[in-house]
């Protein structure tokens, strides 16, 4: 008996153990399937739509939207803006506290700027913080920002996501471990990275909105979207983007519809083909306006996006405010393709089919990133349209991390299909702006404009909505007629999840904003 007494004991206790090491995960999980891994789960660096996923999820800004797209407090509980516009004073949340247990305070905010605006921090994210005149706090739960002149994105900036202080202080940011291992303020805690394979966080008992309904998030790197469909239904994943040939032919079925949640709604993004400038095939504005005129976007929206689009004539999606509907496409017209290059003094070789100048053949590799099957039936289709104008057009797909850092960033492409993810204030400054060029910054195609440059500061200096919508149009029509991306097509946002989870509401801003509020009964859990 004494035996079986202690036997029992320790049974006990290693219970125990395991649940200070194993936190508890009551709630289920939700399984969400990813084309690409993360690349820095540190908000400061990185760039791509994997990382800012988990990052959204594990830290906080002092801002953030709601589900009507209306500015409110996060790490901040209020905010006071000056009569000038010129100053914003922050009044923090005191009941907020690091995943290990530091208690977050004005301090973290001031070193997040402190690195953003960081010369050795390999950011893209510096350019919103470069009119900031003077920051301080006055104590740990106040912090003043003070502009040397208005910028209309101020308070939006402020969504930034801030990083504890205590971690990076007094080390490389762009190396610390806690890139790879982070520790925020969020919903949810980060507890293990495979790479390429699946990261995995666990609901923040002390998170100041409440413990989230939902106990784990399994982001899979799943990259055939094919397989993702597969495992979906198969029950292995829960959260999906379809295609549209999945959505249009797979997801109306009434077997699906009874185990699925189906949304679709307008997206705050565009997919473009982005130009190396530096690259003299695409220097001569004129030829990037043949290659528009040469590509029949209607086709690729109803071939690649089963119709679940609209034409792109520029970087503003049809929801936002400062988006010109009065822009024409320049539709397609191969002909007139054909005259802009024989302008730019390009001319068919007879004997090859191929267009030709000064000895040298129009021949350039098109890339886009794995997995995505309207990027690659984009590319596919529009290296037809070309080859019917005579250029020879290889295309080449190539894993998404590896894309990114080694072909977008150094800027070693010819022409790449990519799409942007838009932040609801239109200031697109860090994409098309001459000082934005630089490695792991965002305008990679190399466009300079002086009339796009002034307008694109002009735009952060203005607060009257008005009088921003008429400088943002005449940024459109620049770009419109330079051509430094051929802007495709705006495909609207579909989203599949398992019907077992209850109080998702589709808004505005889609169907993340309550992601905290998400919960499965009881009776339907499965994890």
């Amino acid at each position: 008996m004494k035996k079986i007494n202690l036997l029992i004991i320790l049974f006990v206790l290693a219970l125990a153990s395991c649940s200070e090491r194993q936190p508890s995960v009551d709630g289920d999980a939700i399984i969400w399937a990813s084309i690409g891994d993360a690349t820095y789960l540190n908000p400061l660096l990185s760039s791509d739509s994997a990382s800012s996923d988990i990052n959204n999820l594990v830290f906080n800004g002092l801002v953030k939207y709601d589900k009507d797209l209306h500015l409110t407090g996060d790490l901040a509980k209020s905010w006071e803006i000056s009569e000038d516009g010129l100053q914003l004073t922050f009044y923090l949340r005191d009941n907020v506290y690091w995943h290990d247990g530091e208690k977050f305070t004005s301090a973290d905010v001031l070193f997040t700027y402190e690195k953003l605006i960081d010369r050795h921090t390999r950011t893209p994210h510096s350019s919103r913080f470069e009119l900031v005149e003077e920051i301080y706090a006055p104590d740990d739960y106040t912090v003043i920002v003070r502009y040397d002149e208005p910028f209309s994105p101020a308070l939006q900036s402020w969504g930034m996501n801030i990083i504890p202080r205590h971690l990076y202080e007094g080390t490389d940011i762009n190396e610390n471990p806690h890139n790879r291992n982070p520790v925020g303020t969020g919903p949810y805690i980060f507890r293990d990275w495979r790479t390429d394979d699946r990261i995995i966080l666990e609901a923040n008992p002390n998170y100041y909105e409440g413990r989230p309904g939902i106990g784990r998030v399994i982001y899979r790197v799943v990259p055939d979207v094919s397989v993702q469909f597969m495992e979906l239904l198969r029950g292995t994943v829960d959260w999906m983007s379809p295609t549209p040939e999945q959505w249009v032919r797979e997801s109306e079925k009434e077997e699906f519809l009874s185990r699925f949640h189906r949304f679709k709604y307008p997206s705050f993004s565009f997919t473009y083909i982005g130009y190396n400038l530096d690259n003299e095939l695409f220097s001569d504005r004129r030829v990037r306006q043949a290659i528009s005129y040469a590509v029949n976007k209607d086709e690729i929206i109803e071939a690649a996006l089963s119709g679940l689009g609209t034409p792109a004539t520029g970087p503003y999606p049809p929801v936002s405010w400062a988006y010109d509907p009065t822009v024409e496409d320049h539709g397609y017209d191969p002909e007139k393709a054909l005259s802009l290059l024989n302008e730019a003094g390009w001319q068919i070789n007879p004997k090859s089919g191929l267009l030709e100048k000064n000895g040298r053949q129009f021949s350039f590799t098109l890339m886009t990133n794995e997995g995505n099957v309207m990027r690659r039936l984009s590319a596919e289709i529009i290296q037809q349209h070309l080859r019917g104008i005579g250029m020879d057009v290889r295309v080449r797909i190539q894993e998404w991390s590896s894309f990114i850092h080694q072909y977008v960033n150094p800027r070693r492409f010819d022409a790449i299909v990519l799409g942007w993810s838009l932040s609801v204030d239109p200031d697109q400054y860090s994409l098309w702006h001459s000082s934005q060029m630089g490695e792991h910054q965002y305008n990679f195609t190399g466009y300079v404009n002086k009339q796009v440059d002034r307008l694109l500061e002009e735009g952060r200096r203005i607060f009257d909505t008005g009088r921003r919508r008429e400088i943002y149009r005449l940024v459109h029509e620049h770009l419109h007629t330079d051509q430094p991306y051929l802007f495709l097509y705006f495909a609207d946002s579909r989203v599949v999840i398992h019907n077992r989870f209850h109080n998702i509401e589709l808004a505005k801003s889609g169907i993340g904003h309550n992601f905290i509020h998400w919960y499965v009964p009881e009776e339907m859990r499965r994890y």
